[in-house]
């Protein structure tokens, strides 16, 4: 039983790291749908945590994090505050809702949602993720598909957050006119030739509309 209950979180609240960054706001909940036990939080990130400040006109894959909620210290009305750094949550998982399906009888998760209405299950993957550290990454680098090895762009800019890497700036060949922020969490491997996204096909044809909104939210 995890210590935190859902009536202990109000969305929208400020989630901050454990080195006192600024992550995000809370925008979901997921629960076992029999117990109601939480499961796990997800955040919608800032503009500057997300990247998005540093590339003013470049649209974002996701803006939102799945947070487990064993990360999770302490709660009050206004504040979510993380046992995970910034360096941390930003190797966490992405929530696509896109990936999400209806909720059926017998689905072990449900999302409570600020949007109302919208209800799913999201399948636990164990996957092991490389840290950013490990990554080599140059301007004007060929960025590929992982899976399939099709370029999908090359890198513009490479973006940091004091001298933490948040993600790149990539000009996409095709699916997409405007410059585009990948972050560090996409990014998988890298070689001498090229740097490759964990991306899957719905990744790509579910590109964000271009906002040229930059201001941190």
């Amino acid at each position: 039983m995890t210590p935190h209950q859902v009536s202990d979180f109000r969305l929208g609240a400020k989630v901050e790291s454990s080195d006192g960054k600024h992550v995000g706001s809370l925008h979901r909940l997921v629960v076992g749908q029999e117990t109601w036990d939480l499961k796990e939080i997800i955040v919608e990130e800032t503009q500057r945590f997300s990247g998005r400040l540093f590339a003013p006109g470049s649209g974002l894959m996701v803006a939102d994090v799945i947070v487990p909620v064993s990360a999770v210290v302490s709660v009050t009305p206004d504040l979510v505050q993380l046992s995970a750094s910034s360096t941390d949550v930003r190797q966490m998982a992405p929530y696509l809702s896109y990936a999400y399906a209806s909720a059926q009888p017998g689905d072990t998760l449900r999302v409570i949602s600020a949007q109302v209405g919208l209800a799913g299950y999201w399948p636990y993957s164990e996957t092991a993720r490389k840290g950013a550290d490990e990554l080599e990454i140059r301007e004007g680098e060929n960025v590929m598909h992982g899976r399939t090895g099709r370029r999908l762009g090359r890198v513009r800019d490479v973006l940091y957050d004091d001298r933490e890497l948040v993600g790149v700036v990539i000009h996409p060949d095709g699916w997409w006119q405007h410059d585009v922020v990948l972050q560090v969490r996409f990014l998988d491997r890298s070689d001498d030739l090229a740097l490759f996204a964990n991306l899957s096909d719905q990744d790509i044809e579910n590109m964000p509309p271009h906002s040229p909104e930059t201001a941190e939210q």
